[in-house]
């Protein structure tokens, strides 16, 4: 294990603090507010500015979060779980790491239910280019600009969104293997929608 020396740590501390000041000059040129929970750092930024606010995090010395570690979908829909109470029922969340800074952060943009639908990143980071397909398949969220926006995990024809809180458990469509045409054909569920309600069948005592 390397242990530093006390100029290096030094060194390394002042360049938190450096990079704390621009991550927070950064948040409020875009508008962005700066939350922390659990000693996590998250930014929440209007779609419209998401873009140019990620382009920024990767591009400034100061900040450099050269890697996308994850992005993903979410639906808060019948939920009050979002972060600070925001309206909004879907939200994009990325999560960024600086490997020569040793940081994380993470950067949320609420979408509406009507229109859902965000600035691709894969310009800023190409790993975002399955992530984006994952969350478009998932959860219905478009991405404009992405170079080949189409369904990445379910069958060409999947109707629907899986993960969204509205989807059924068993789906809508079913699919087999049709002997007379020869292919595969879609046909409507035939099975009983499930109960996700938890279900206690109790005995009543003849005593």
């Amino acid at each position: 294990m390397t242990t530093l020396s006390p100029a290096d740590q030094s060194d390394r501390e002042d360049q938190k603090r450096s990079g704390e000041d621009v991550l927070t000059a950064l948040a409020t040129s875009f508008g962005a507010t700066v939350i922390s929970d659990f000693h996590e750092r998250t930014l929440i930024v209007d779609r419209g500015e998401a873009f140019a606010l990620l382009r920024s995090l990767w591009d400034s010395s100061a900040t450099r979060f050269e890697q996308l570690i994850d992005l993903c979908g979410v639906d808060y829909a019948n939920d009050s779980g979002a972060l600070r109470g925001h309206p909004e029922r879907f939200a994009v969340v990325y999560h960024l790491l600086s490997v020569s800074r040793n940081d994380r952060l993470r950067v949320v943009a609420y979408l509406p239910e009507d229109n859902p639908r965000i600035k691709s990143v894969v310009g800023i980071w190409a790993c975002a280019n399955w992530y984006e397909r994952e969350a478009f398949d998932l959860f219905g969220i478009l991405f404009d600009g992405h170079p080949d926006l189409r369904r990445l995990l379910t069958d060409y024809g999947f109707i629907g969104h899986p993960m969204r809180k509205d989807f059924p458990l068993s789906g809508h469509v079913e699919m087999r293997f049709d002997e007379k045409k020869g292919r595969v054909v879609y046909e409507p569920v035939s099975i009983d929608p499930r109960v996700t309600v938890p279900r206690v069948i109790r005995q009543e005592s003849t005593e």
